[in-house]
């Protein structure tokens, strides 16, 4: 188990790949019990109540799955089969602990996902598209592996959601390669919440791979 408590301000100042690596591969053992707990982080319930309500199958990706939050909502109202991927071996690690996934794939989305196209009936990422994380250049690589009519729930920062790209690369996919697109906005933490980031809110980007 990390003896580094995880810090929400660490993981947005990050800058690489190897940035990410290095502090999830600290922060794995703590976070459901530190950072999620003491933050009363509710983002991964948002998102995959979301999906679900929009009518959201297996198998699903969940993108950038850490711990498994996620994925155990989701494996609580009846969604799978679920994969996860994530750039931290010891997030995975942690998340298949779960016993809720049916493969774990360690991934450097900028660099693509190694699995078939058109694997996929449905996309979710809870807290993955955020500063110092994945921008909107990985959005490709998760349409490549979803199959036509694929439901995706992605939150996305809303702070971060016009200055980091996401609001144009999202307008440019819905001329051609997604339909259907909605934006609603949640909170990210709950009512216990006491830190900075405690008003936070996200945008879920509710669409459908055409």
């Amino acid at each position: 188990m990390s003896t580094k408590s995880p810090d929400l301000h660490a993981a947005y100042a990050l800058d690489s790949p190897e940035d990410h690596k290095r502090l999830y591969a600290e922060w794995a053992g703590d976070y459901d019990d530190g950072f999620a707990a003491r933050e009363d982080y509710q983002l991964h319930i948002h998102t995959a109540r979301a999906f679900v309500s929009a009518g959201g199958q297996g198998p699903v990706l969940d993108v950038g799955a850490g711990t498994g939050l996620c994925g155990a909502v989701l494996a609580g109202l009846g969604v799978g089969p679920i994969d996860a991927t994530d750039i931290s071996a010891e997030m995975l690690d942690q998340a298949l602990r779960k016993d809720i996934y049916r493969d774990a794939i360690e991934a450097d989305l900028n660099q693509g996902i190694p699995v078939p196209r058109d694997s996929y009936s449905g996309i979710v990422s809870s807290g993955t598209f955020t500063h110092g994380h994945l921008g909107p250049e990985a959005l490709p690589a998760l349409l490549n592996v979803a199959r036509t009519g694929a439901q995706f729930a992605l939150s996305i920062n809303a702070k971060h959601y016009e200055s980091l790209g996401f609001a144009d690369a999202l307008h440019q996919l819905a001329h051609g390669q997604i339909q259907n697109l909605s934006l609603p906005e949640v909170r990210i933490y709950g009512d216990l919440a006491a830190g900075p980031n405690r008003d936070d809110t996200a945008l879920i980007a509710m669409f459908e791979k055409i």
